[in-house]
């Protein structure tokens, strides 16, 4: 190693540890979708530790990244968390700023197309929701031919989106005369990206069509982008009966009294489905630790003990009344296993 690297890796741990004083407590930023089991992971912590309860903001996945990649030092999160894994801008960001990370799995999830317990439960293909969102369709929805030139989608109730995806080869769902509304997750959010690869390019390819346009939303009001807070989402499902909202499987868990899940190709949204990956829309969530701050923060390696055990993230873990699917016992022991190499 250079000399002039182990001087500049010794102001690094100078500068860490003088102002250390500055926050005793772990800084957690990210994924809307994992912050619940965090908050109850941070307040079991702060209870029984005798560390301070972590920090935790939910900035959205996209959002934590950037917050968490952007450098090393006190002023820079410790912990961000995500409903997706980190991309490979996202790594090289962190690369280029010197953070060091562990990415560790949570546990499961799943992502509901949901409407009010109100309405007529749906039972429909990824085909019919790629169809729904998308920009831009064949002949805008309007036509039978696969291959017709691309135009703004037409589409304005699920009977014509029903029809369309017939037409594309795709079976009926019956689906009734009602207009397409569905709430959305914000570009920041990991269940966004989760939603574009597992219900629209599935969805796009399960239509029969090539390319990149699933990758473009209407902005003609049928498809809503609301914000981080999936609260928000489940008042404007009960107050609109016609509408449809997409968030991750713990949030419909814990409003089954309000809101129901549509039926995706044939598969239920159930614990059992998401565990065995049988439903489409099944994904991992995530937490990002950032290793130079470990020994530094007070309480780091506690707190990933604590939330990387069998008492929380395990079958019996008190996690899983909060809706978290837990991970295959293989799956867990690697989690275990970077834990202990921290």
């Amino acid at each position: 190693m250079r000399f002039s690297h182990i001087l500049a890796g010794l102001a690094l741990s100078a500068s860490l540890v003088g102002v250390a004083h500055a926050r005793d407590q772990i800084s957690i930023v990210g994924s809307s979708t994992v912050y619940p089991f965090a908050t109850i992971v941070a307040e079991k912590f702060g209870q029984s530790s005798g560390f301070k309860t972590p920090v935790i903001e939910s900035t959205g996945t996209g959002g934590g990244m950037k917050l968490f990649c952007a450098g090393i030092g006190l002023e820079h999160p410790d912990i961000t968390n995500a409903s997706r894994a980190m991309k490979s801008g996202e790594a090289e960001l962190c690369a280029s700023n010197g953070v060091e990370f562990q990415e560790f799995i949570v546990g499961n999830d799943g992502l509901a197309f949901s409407n009010s317990n109100a309405s007529a439960n749906f039972e429909i293909s990824i085909a019919h929701i790629a169809a729904a969102l998308a920009a831009e369709l064949p002949g805008g929805g309007k036509t039978n031919i696969s291959n017709a030139a691309m135009s703004a989608n037409m589409l304005t109730s699920w009977a014509e989106v029903d029809a369309f995806v017939a037409n594309m080869g795709g079976a009926s769902a019956g689906l009734p005369d009602q207009p397409i509304s569905i709430m959305i997750p914000p570009p920041t959010s990991g269940t966004r990206d989760a939603m574009g690869s597992l219900f629209m390019k599935a969805g796009w390819k399960k239509l029969g069509l090539d390319g990149d346009g699933y990758k473009n939303l209407r902005e003609d009001g049928k498809a809503i982008e609301m914000g981080e807070n999936d609260a928000l989402i489940i008042e404007k499902l009960v107050a609109g009966p016609e509408m449809f909202g997409i968030f991750g499987y713990s949030f419909f868990d814990q409003n089954r009294d309000k809101v129901q899940a549509s039926v995706v190709d044939g598969v239920e949204l159930n614990f059992d489905n998401i565990a065995s990956y049988e439903y489409p829309g099944a994904r991992p969530l995530f937490f990002y630790v950032k290793k130079q701050h470990m020994g530094v923060v007070p309480g780091m390696k506690e707190f990933i003990s604590e939330f990387v055990s069998e008492k929380a993230m395990g079958m019996d873990g008190y996690l899983f009344p909060a809706g978290l699917v837990p991970l295959a016992e293989d799956s867990f022991a690697e989690q275990v296993e970077a834990r202990n190499s921290l």
